[in-house]
């Protein structure tokens, strides 16, 4: 197995796009699956749609479950931050990617994505892992 860590900067976005990384990773590595791990308890990896309106229908999407205001028991960092933190039981902290032939066999519209609503951590940190088949 391969694995390498990366650092992504979100600026503050709710949706950065992993795609361009995740396929430099999967690059002449042959056949198997792609593992993309956050280790992160206010964030996620997801596969979706982007540059379509897709990010903000995301937002909304969120803000609708999860508003972002003073319901939360957890409740430190910016307000509303509670709700960064129940994020990762709907957008799951890791996802796998079939790979054949170094290529990811990921659909026309999807792309690797980390989702994150936590404003007050624009540093993250995701794990992709190789496992040959």
């Amino acid at each position: 197995m391969r694995s390498q860590e990366i650092e992504v900067l979100t600026g503050g976005r709710l949706v950065t796009d992993l795609t361009q990384e995740a396929t430099r990773f999967c690059a002449g590595q042959g056949d198997g699956l792609l593992s993309v791990f956050v280790p992160h308890a206010t964030a996620g990896a997801a596969l979706m749609e982007t540059g379509a309106g897709s990010e903000t229908d995301l937002a909304t999407a969120l803000d609708g479950m999860l508003p972002s205001d003073d319901r939360w028991v957890h409740r430190h960092g910016s307000p509303g931050h509670g709700r960064d933190h129940v994020l990762p039981a709907f957008v799951s902290s890791s996802l796998v990617v079939p790979v054949l032939d170094g290529a990811m066999t990921l659909g026309t519209w999807q792309s690797v994505v980390l989702v994150d609503s936590n404003v007050d951590n624009p540093r993250r940190r995701v794990r992709f892992s190789f496992l040959a088949g």
